[in-house]
Parts: C-alpha cells; sequence; structure tokens
C-alpha cells in the first residue's frame, strides 16, 4: 500500500505502508511489570514482585525480562512488541523523559538493547518502542538548565514558557495535561524538531528497532509528523508508524501507518461485553471506520486494552465468555491485534494504576480458558490469510448475532458473534461458496451450506464460532 510521496533532491520517495503488519500480532509491554530478569538494577525501594501497584512504586521489570520469556511469546503466536518507553527518566511508567539517547539503567542499557531486538527478530518477533515527543520530562537537561537560569538559558525557546521565573504551582509554562513534571516542547523550534528526529533515527541505526508508537500525537503539529515520517522511512522503509490517537483516525492516517484503534475497541466492549449496541450498530460502527480508514484499515493497531484502560476481565466483571468474545472480534476484525500483556491469561485490575500489575506467572493462577482461546486465535490468525488481509463482509444481523466473512484467495472464514442469549436454526448467506460442510475451529461443531446459507444448528450464548470449508469438502 501507497502512502503519502515526498520529494527528496530529483528523485521522489515511495513511502509505503509496511508489508508486515498485516499479518502481525502485537503484544503490549509495560516494562517495570513484565518480568524482573536482573534484580542488580533494580532502582532504590523497589518494592516485591506482585505488590499492589501504586503510582509511584517500581517493581523491577527489565529488558532482561523481556529478553527472558522470548519463548513465552512466541509460544502464543506473539509476533510483535511494543514497549513503554525504555529511556532514561523519573517515574516506573518512563512517559517523563530526561534523556531521550539513554537506555534508562534501571531497564538496562544499549548493547542489552540490541540483543534484545536481535534475538526477537530471530524468533520472528518485530520490536517498537515509544516514543514521547509532545513533552519530555522536568529532569530534562534542558529543562533543568531553563529552570536555574530562567531567559538567559540556551534552552529557553524549547519549552512554552508564560513567564519566568520557572513555577511548578501555579504552572508558568505549558505542559501535558495540567502535570507539572511534563513540560510541553516547543516542537516550532527547529533545535527541538532536529534533536527529535535525531532520536528516532538514533535507535534505529543503532538498534535496528521496527518503528515508533507515538504518544499523545494528537498533541504534535501534522507537519512535524510529516518530516518524521520521511525521515524515519528513509532509515528503515518498512519501519512501522502508529499514532496514539482515541478519536477519528484523519488526518492522521496521512502521516501514519496507523493508528491505536481505540474507537473500535469502545465498540467491541459495547457489542461483546457490554451489551450496548446489538448487531446492527456494530456493524455501522465497524463500516463507518472502515470507510474512514480506506487503504489503512489493515494497518490500525486494533487493541481491547492498553496501560490507559481498565483490564478486559474486569470490564467484563468477571465474566470470560465476554473476554473470549471481545478477544475473538479483536482477531478477527481487520487491522493487526494488540494484546495488553496479563490480558491473555485474565489478569485483572482497574483504571490506572490498577491495571498495571505485575504480570502472573504462576500458571495456576491463569484463567485457563482465556489463555487456551487467545492461543487458538492467534494460530487460526497465523494460519488463515482471509483473517490478516481478507476482505471484510457483513454476511448476517440478527438482533444480538453478527456474522460477517473474510476472504482473501482461495482462503475462506466466517465469524459468528453472539454476546446474546442462544440461537437455533441460524441461516447464514453464503454466496459463492461450493463447500457443503464447514467447521466451526473454536468448538468443533459442524454446519451444512445449502441452497445459499450457513445453516448453523445452535450459536450458544455469548460465544464466537469461527467457521471454514471442510478440506476437500465441496457440492458435487
Amino acid at each position: 500500500m501507497v502512502g503519502k510521496r515526498h520529494p527528496s533532491g530529483e528523485d521522489e520517495i515511495v513511502l509505503e505502508r509496511p508489508a508486515w503488519v498485516p499479518n502481525a500480532v502485537f503484544y503490549e509491554v509495560f516494562v517495570d511489570r513484565f518480568a524482573n530478569g536482573d534484580h542488580r538494577n533494580d532502582p532504590p525501594g523497589t518494592v516485591p514482585w506482585g505488590s499492589p501497584p501504586t503510582r509511584e512504586d517500581f517493581q523491577g521489570g527489565d529488558l532482561q525480562g523481556i529478553l527472558d520469556h522470548l519463548s513465552y511469546l512466541e509460544d502464543r503466536g506473539v509476533t510483535a512488541l511494543y514497549l513503554t518507553p525504555i529511556f532514561r527518566s523519573g517515574t516506573n511508567h518512563r512517559y517523563d523523559t530526561f534523556d531521550y539517547l539513554t537506555v534508562d539503567p534501571s531497564v538496562g542499557d544499549l548493547s542489552l538493547l540490541r540483543r534484545l531486538v536481535q534475538k526477537a527478530h530471530r524468533r520472528g518477533i518485530r520490536v517498537i518502542l515509544d516514543g514521547v515527543f509532545n513533552h519530555c520530562g522536568d529532569g530534562h537537561r534542558a529543562f533543568e538548565d531553563l529552570r536555574r537560569r530562567g531567559p538567559a538559558s540556551a534552552y529557553k525557546d524549547w519549552f512554552l514558557v508564560k513567564s519566568f521565573p520557572i513555577e511548578r504551582e501555579p504552572t508558568s509554562y505549558q505542559t501535558c495535561g495540567g502535570a507539572a513534571y511534563l513540560p510541553k516542547l516547543n516542537i516550532g523550534n527547529p533545535e527541538v524538531r532536529k534533536h527529535l528526529l535525531d532520536v528516532a533515527t538514533y535507535w534505529i541505526d543503532e538498534t535496528d528497532i521496527d518503528g515508533w508508537r507515538l504518544d499523545v500525537s494528537w498533541k504534535v503539529p501534522l507537519d512535524f509528523w510529516e518530516e518524521f515520517r520521511q525521515v524515519v522511512k528513509r532509515h528503515k522503509p518498512d519501519a512501522y508508524l502508529v499514532g496514539e490517537n482515541w478519536r477519528d483516525g484523519e488526518p492522521w492516517l496521512e502521516v501514519f501507518d496507523g493508528i491505536m484503534n481505540y474507537r473500535l475497541r469502545s465498540a467491541i466492549l459495547d457489542f461483546c461485553v457490554w451489551d450496548r449496541m446489538d448487531a446492527e450498530d456494530f456493524r455501522v460502527e465497524v463500516d463507518y471506520l472502515m470507510h474512514r480508514h480506506g487503504e489503512a484499515s489493515g494497518w490500525m493497531l486494533n487493541l481491547v486494552g492498553s496501560h490507559d484502560t481498565a483490564r478486559l476481565l474486569t470490564l467484563a466483571n468477571g465474566d470470560r465468555r465476554r473476554a473470549i468474545l471481545a478477544f475473538a472480534a479483536l482477531f478477527t476484525l481487520p487491522g493487526a491485534p494488540m494484546v495488553y500483556y496479563g490480558d491473555e491469561i485474565g489478569l485483572e485490575g482497574g483504571d490506572d494504576p490498577d491495571c498495571r500489575k505485575a504480570m502472573q506467572w504462576d500458571t495456576r493462577e491463569w484463567a485457563s480458558d482465556i489463555a487456551l482461546t487467545f492461543q487458538q486465535l492467534a494460530d487460526l490468525r497465523k494460519a488463515h490469510p482471509a483473517l490478516q488481509r481478507g476482505t471484510w463482509e457483513p454476511a448476517l444481523e440478527f438482533n444480538g448475532v453478527f456474522a460477517y466473512r473474510r476472504r482473501q484467495g482461495r482462503d475462506d472464514v466466517m465469524v459468528v458473534l453472539n454476546p446474546r442469549e442462544a440461537q437455533k436454526n441460524l441461516a447464514v448467506p453464503l454466496p459463492g461458496s461450493s463447500s457443503a460442510v464447514w467447521t466451526d475451529l473454536l468448538g468443533g461443531s459442524k454446519a451444512a451450506n445449502s441452497e445459499g446459507f450457513l445453516r448453523v444448528p445452535t450459536v450458544e450464548g455469548t460465544s464466537a464460532m469461527i467457521l471454514v470449508p471442510d478440506p476437500g469438502d465441496s457440492h458435487a
């Protein structure tokens, strides 16, 4: 897929969306809470693993912990890692960058990051980093110099200052979201731009990362992202650029390959988890998003949870069937699914900081049915090109039941989502298929193709079916 064209001297560079993304299964790691692989770099005051999370505590998660669990991720079908910020900072979430060119010592160092990316690549796993370029932390050298020297600072124009001296309360400078420890960078300053663009390419050149997730991207001028895209794609043409955007995708999809699809998340939760939508409502919303995202639909980063939201199973009030149904939608709709660490085993938690609990590595504590279905869904997505790049064709809306078809070449998949009561004798229109018998790959039940309809004897309540033609079976 071709993105925008940008001139480069006498030549014209065609910026393509990276081919690997629609096939990927992403996994978000909140670095401090995934795994502690090296206790020697624990920050002072690190609390025991699994302690109730707070906004201030550290639990010691690091890059070595991720490296130690690459086999876990590979075994579960993960093919791309999104790591929350890893650069030197002052908090457990590290969205307050002190130094964009240094790995925070509490998570590792440059050589360890290189090793993690190399070993992930050997397992077929890509790695993207979190770029926080709208703001930095108040421990950044430029802001510290500004605070100390005031108008005489060489960094006076790096920030948006209302008045001197620099004051935290009330703040005399622009912040991100009113947080005094997050001074907003002046992206209009050419020096700031150059610094951030150098950062973006430095990590690609030094560690071979596969792209950037771009924090609060809507707060940054669009022309900066246009330049950012040009620079990054020249260094690595198949790098994935995905913006954090909670609302509409336009005009951001002119400069990013995709955005975090929070609007689709809302629709999935409303339909699959909370029963706030019927099938018709859900189809209309997905149709709308497909139309708005256009050619970028397959490059959207779809999700049902992240470090900024309550956990899926908690939102489902502990109903595992609802969580599984939401995962089924996530893995079968167009776009690349992203799973927040721990959701695949039924980890629970409310809003921040409770959604940032330490990963549970005791398998006896896992929700085994969620873990099993997650594994099935990841395997099915890998095995079926239709679920990666196929067309999306609504097939049936009947009150709470929604069926849609994905097709790619000879691969044909019918998905049935039912968040409500059981349905008997469902007839799903099935034009163009010669296969007489279809099998539900989640439950094993059969459905017959008769007179242009896929006739499903029973669709259980609060369930999903993923039906495919039986191999070699067709009408005579």
